[in-house]
């Protein structure tokens, strides 16, 4: 497949984009793609996810009459950032941050995705616990659905197999 910005050399990246379902790719080689990359491969312009979250923060303090320099000064413990700049840049210090900010943040990330656990891909190399529990939780539903239709041997080897998982957990 040659390049589609200069049709003369093999193309190596490819590029796609789905925005509202539609889907728009591009396939370029080396050189077209590192003049293109200054530019966004000829796309929207690029989103800076940092402060993007800060408008959100900023959105949800708003909602609620807060402004981030009226926030309470409260600090991470660990790396002392504090609530009023998480707010204006949209990141967080260190890893618990999150969990000193949980709960002014939960709600803004429930209200973008619909919940507050991950439920996508984990990679099967690093995924550990979080495939077994992933794992745990489709097998308890299977089971349910096979205790209500009364496929009692179908559920023990379910009921076998959630205990074995519990034990690898452990």
């Amino acid at each position: 497949m040659l390049c589609d910005r200069c049709q003369k050399r093999p193309a190596q990246v490819h590029f796609t984009q789905v925005i509202n379902n539609t889907k728009k790719q591009m396939h370029l080689c080396p050189a077209c793609a590192a003049e293109l990359q200054a530019e966004s491969f000829g796309f929207a312009p690029q989103l800076n996810l940092h402060d993007f979250l800060a408008g959100l923060i900023n959105h949800h303090f708003a909602g609620a009459n807060i402004t981030p320099n009226a926030l309470p000064r409260v600090r991470c413990e660990k790396c002392g950032a504090s609530e009023a700049q998480v707010a204006k840049s949209g990141l967080f210090g260190c890893s618990e941050c999150y969990t000193q900010f949980g709960d002014r943040v939960q709600p803004l990330l429930k209200r973008i995705h619909g919940s507050t656990t991950h439920t996508g891909k984990v990679p099967r190399r690093t995924g550990g616990k979080a495939l077994l529990a992933k794992e745990m939780r489709i097998l308890k539903s299977q089971l349910q659905d096979a205790v209500k239709q009364e496929e009692f041997e179908k559920a023990a080897k379910i009921r076998d197999r959630i205990k074995e998982l519990e034990q690898q957990i452990q």
